[in-house]
C-alpha cells in the first residue's frame, strides 16, 4: 500500500503503485454513508490509463451451455469477465465499475453478493449498481455482469 497526499480527505483510500505507474484508486469518502455491500464509492482512474469496456456476460460456460441456478449463473459471468480482462493484459482490481443485472430475486441479493466478493477478495472493490430487471435477452439468463476497467500505462 501507498499513501497519497490527501487521503485523510479522501477517507479510506486504497492504492497499490507499481514501478510501471499508478493504478486505480478507490475510496469511501467522508460525509456520505459507508456503503450497504461489497463495493466502494468512487473509483479515480489514473491519467493516460487503456480503457476496457467488457460486454454483458451472461453465465455461458466455454462451451456455451448455461448453468440453470442464479448462483452457477453469476459464478460463470464473473469468471467471463475475469477470463476476459486477462486477455487484455487486465487483473480485477483494474475494475473501475461492475453494473449487474438480475432477473432474480432480491431476497437472492446477499447470496449473490458473496460471489461478488469472491472475485474482489483481499482488494478494494469497486464502485457498483446492481438493477432488478424482469428479464433479460432470453429467458433463460438470471443475471449479466458488465465491468469497465483501467489498466494503469506500462
Amino acid at each position: 500500500m501507498v499513501a497519497i497526499a490527501g487521503a485523510a480527505l479522501l477517507g479510506a483510500v486504497v492504492v497499490s503503485a507499481t514501478a510501471a505507474g499508478q493504478s486505480v484508486e478507490k475510496a469511501d469518502p467522508p460525509g456520505v454513508a459507508k456503503p450497504l455491500g461489497g463495493y466502494s464509492h468512487v473509483a479515480s482512474v489514473p491519467p493516460g490509463a487503456r480503457m476496457l469496456y467488457v460486454a454483458g456476460q451472461i453465465g455461458n460456460r466455454p462451451d456455451g451451455t448455461l448453468p440453470d441456478s442464479v448462483e452457477d449463473q453469476i459464478v460463470q459471468a464473473y469468471e467471463n469477465v475475469r477470463i476476459i480482462l486477462a486477455s487484455q493484459g487486465a487483473r480485477p482490481d483494474h475494475i473501475v465499475k461492475v453494473t449487474v443485472y438480475a432477473v432474480a430475486r432480491p431476497t437472492d441479493m446477499a447470496r449473490l453478493r458473496a460471489h461478488r466478493a469472491m472475485m474482489f477478495k483481499g482488494m478494494a472493490p469497486p464502485p457498483s449498481t446492481w438493477v432488478y430487471v424482469s428479464g433479460l435477452a432470453r429467458p433463460e439468463h438470471l443475471v449479466e455482469v458488465e465491468a469497465i476497467a483501467a489498466v494503469p500505462v506500462r
